[in-house]
């Protein structure tokens, strides 16, 4: 499966572009549409784990988590992290597609613009207006 989100209207949209499109719209059926998407994935290798809704993300690394510890694989539980919020859809993608990638962008998580506004230009200044 080859996915990819899209953001559309503000909402994140899934899709398995290994699909066709359909022969009536041109669009793809979405597996999933939500307004953030949340990542999980380990903290040392990158390795993504799961990727969707926010809650559902949550949900599941909480009882990895637990599964593991109770395995008695602590080191393993702890390095499991989830990141969600409005991530830029470009990030997202390549958390997908290239191995590892996850690891980066929790480096970088700080530096991210917010993923659902295009990047901000300065105001114009109004004529016969100066800054101080």
């Amino acid at each position: 499966m080859d996915l990819q989100y899209q953001l559309k209207s503000g909402s994140y949209y899934l899709y398995d572009m290994t699909e066709a499109p359909s022969p009536f719209t041109g669009e793809r059926r979405f597996r999933l549409k939500t307004d953030t998407v949340a990542i999980a994935f380990d903290r040392h290798t990158g390795e993504l784990h799961q990727h969707g809704n926010p809650t559902r993300i949550q949900s599941w690394a909480t009882g990895a988590r637990r599964r593991l510890r109770a395995a008695g694989a602590v080191d393993i539980a702890n390095d499991i992290v989830v990141v969600s919020g409005p991530l830029p859809v470009e990030e997202i993608n390549k958390c997908l597609g290239i191995t590892g990638y996850c690891r980066r962008l929790f480096h970088r998580l700080h530096a991210l613009p917010h993923g659902k506004f295009p990047k901000a230009t300065p105001p114009k200044s109004r004529p016969g207006f100066q800054a101080a």
